[in-house]
C-alpha cells in the first residue's frame, strides 16, 4: 500500500485549523467508543425513515388518497438521500464532520415536521424529500466518522455496532411502521422524530468534539446533483406511468424516458470535465475501492429494495396484517447482525478476509431463488427460515466492503469516499426499488393494498414478486463477483 500524500494546507478561512496528526493525542478506546455509541442514533434514525413508512403505506393511501402514487413517498426520500450523500461528505470535508452532521439533523427535524403537518399528497412527498436530504448526511457521515477515528485494520470491530444499528433499522422499520399506522396514527411515524432528532444533535455536538479533524478544501457540484436527479427522476416517472396510466410506447412516456437519457449523459458528461465532480472518478481507478463500492452497492441495493416489499408481499400474498407482517420480518435483523459481528470480529485477524463473506453471499443467493422458486405456496415459518439464510449470508458484505474502501484512500478522502459509495448504493437502491414497484404495482388495483387478497389476486401478485426475488439474486450475485475480484491487500495498522 503507496505511503498517504502530505497533508494540503487548509483554506485561511477555517478558523480553527485541526493540528497536523503528529501532535494530537491518541484517541483512547473509551473515547472511540464512546464516539461510536454517541452516532448510532443518527445513523439509526437515517436507516429507519428508509423503510419505516413502507409497511404504512395503505393506511397513508386511505387517508390522503394517491394509491398508485403511494410509492414516491419512499422513492423521494432515497432520490434526495441519494444526490446530497456526496454533497455532505464534501462539505465535511471542508467545515468538519460535527458541524455537517448538526446541519443534517437539523434538515431531517424540518422534514419531518413537514410531514406530520402536510394536508396532501404532494406536501408530503416534499417532506419526504427534505428529509432525505438530512437523512442521507446521517447515514454516511456516520461512517465518515468511524473513517476518522480509527484505522482500517482496526474499523471491523467497531463497524459491527453500525451493522447493528443499520440492519435494526431496517428490519424495525417494517415493524413500526405497521404498529404504530395501525394502532395509532402513521403521523406518529413522523412526531417521533423531532424529540428524537433534537437529542441526536445534542449528543453530536457532546461527543463529537474529540474526533480527529482532516479538513481540505472542496468545489460541491451542485449541477451535477441537479443533472442526477432530474434523470433519476425522469426515469422513474416513466416506470411509474407506463403500462399504467399511459401505454409504454406513448408520447409522454417516451418523452420522459427522452429527458432521463439526455440528462443522464449529461451526468456522465460533467463527471468527465467538472473540475471536481460530484462523484471523483480518479478515486475509481484504485481497483480495490471500485471493487468495494460495487459490492456495497449491488448487496445493500438489493437488501433496501427486500426491505421495502417483503411486507408488500406478505400482505398482498400471504394475507397477513401490517403488524405481523413486520413481526415476520424480524429474523432479517438478528442474521444479518450475526453475519456482520462474525464478519466484524474476524475481519482485522486473518490474512484470507474474503472467504467468509464469498460463502455467505452464496447462501443469500440461494435463499433468494428459492424465495423466487416458492413465492405463491410458502409458508410462515419457510418463509422465516429462508430470510434467515438471506439476512447471515449478506451480513459480511458490509463490513468487508467499507474497510476495503477506506484501507484503499488516504485519511484526507474518507468523506468524498464514503460519500461515493453511498451515492452508488443509494442510487442504484433507488432505482431498483422503483424497477420492482413497477413490476408489483402493475399487477396490483389500488383496492389490492387496503383489501385482504382473494386467491386470483394473490397468485397474480405472487408472480410479479416471483421475477423482483430473482433480480434480488442477480444482484447478490453481482456483489459476490466485485468480492471475488477483490484483492486481499494487507490491512493498515492503527496510526493514531
Amino acid at each position: 500500500m503507496a505511503v498517504l500524500p502530505p497533508q494540503l494546507p487548509l483554506r485561511p478561512v477555517i478558523m480553527h485549523s485541526p493540528l497536523p496528526l503528529s501532535e494530537r493525542e491518541p484517541l483512547t478506546h473509551a473515547e472511540r467508543r464512546r464516539i461510536v455509541l454517541g452516532i448510532l442514533l443518527p445513523l439509526f434514525l437515517g436507516s429507519l425513515d428508509q423503510t419505516i413508512l413502507a409497511n404504512a403505506l395503505p393506511a397513508v393511501g386511505r387517508d390522503i388518497g394517491h394509491v398508485p402514487d403511494l410509492p414516491w413517498l419512499i422513492t423521494a426520500y432515497l432520490l434526495t438521500a441519494t444526490a446530497a450523500t456526496p454533497l455532505l461528505g464534501k462539505l465535511s470535508d471542508i467545515h468538519g464532520r460535527r458541524a455537517t452532521l448538526v446541519g443534517a439533523i437539523l434538515l431531517y427535524i424540518a422534514g419531518s415536521a413537514l410531514c406530520a403537518l402536510a394536508p396532501n399528497f404532494y406536501l408530503l412527498a416534499l417532506g419526504r424529500a427534505v428529509q432525505g436530504i438530512g437523512g442521507g448526511g446521517l447515514v454516511s457521515l456516520a461512517m465518515v466518522v468511524l473513517g476518522d477515528m480509527a484505522s482500517p485494520k482496526e474499523r471491523g470491530k467497531y463497524y459491527v455496532y453500525f451493522s447493528i444499528a443499520f440492519s435494526s433499522a431496517g428490519a424495525l422499520g417494517p415493524l413500526l411502521g405497521g404498529l404504530i399506522s395501525e394502532h395509532l396514527h402513521w403521523r406518529v411515524l413522523f412526531w417521533m422524530n423531532i424529540p428524537l432528532g433534537l437529542l441526536a444533535l445534542t449528543v453530536v455536538w457532546i461527543v463529537l468534539e474529540k474526533l480527529p479533524r482532516n479538513e481540505r478544501p472542496h468545489a460541491l457540484d451542485l449541477l451535477g446533483a441537479a443533472l442526477i436527479v432530474i434523470a433519476s427522476v425522469s426515469f422513474m416517472l416513466a416506470l411509474n406511468v407506463g403500462g399504467v396510466r399511459q401505454p409504454w410506447l406513448s408520447a409522454p412516456v417516451m418523452a420522459l424516458v427522452g429527458i432521463a437519457a439526455v440528462t443522464g449523459f449529461a451526468f456522465v458528461w460533467r463527471l468527465l470535465t467538472a473540475t471536481e465532480p460530484l462523484i471523483p472518478l480518479s478515486m475509481l481507478k484504485e481497483h480495490d475501492a471500485r471493487c468495494a463500492i460495487a459490492s456495497n452497492g449491488f448487496g445493500w441495493g438489493a437488501i433496501t429494495a427486500l426491505n421495502i416489499y417483503l411486507p408488500l408481499y406478505l400482505q398482498t400474498v400471504m394475507g397477513l396484517t401490517a403488524t405481523y407482517a413486520g413481526l415476520s420480518l424480524m429474523v432479517l435483523m438478528v442474521t444479518v447482525n450475526v453475519g456482520a459481528g462474525i464478519t466484524g470480529q474476524i475481519i482485522g485477524r486473518v490474512e484470507r478476509y474474503k472467504i467468509l463473506p464469498m460463502i455467505g453471499l452464496a447462501i443469500a443467493i440461494t435463499g433468494t431463488l428459492v424465495l423466487a422458486w416458492r413465492a405463491a405456496t410458502l409458508t410462515p415459518l419457510e418463509f422465516q427460515i429462508i430470510l434467515g439464510t438471506i439476512g447471515i449470508g449478506f451480513g459480511g458484505i458490509a463490513p468487508l466492503s467499507t474497510v476495503v474502501l477506506q484501507n484503499s484512500v488516504a485519511t484526507h478522502q474518507f468523506g468524498t469516499a464514503v460519500g461515493t459509495m453511498n451515492f452508488s448504493r443509494s442510487l442504484y437502491g433507488t432505482i431498483l426499488v422503483a424497477i420492482f414497484g413497477a413490476i408489483v404495482l402493475g399487477r396490483l388495483s389500488p383496492a389490492g393494498l387496503e383489501a385482504a387478497p382473494t386467491a386470483s389476486s394473490a397468485a397474480g401478485a405472487a408472480r410479479g414478486f416471483s421475477i423482483i426475488f430473482v433480480a434480488a439474486a442477480l444482484s447478490f450475485a453481482a456483489a459476490l463477483l466485485a468480492v471475488v475480484l477483490m484483492k486481499q491487500r494487507p490491512l493498515q495498522a492503527d496510526e493514531h
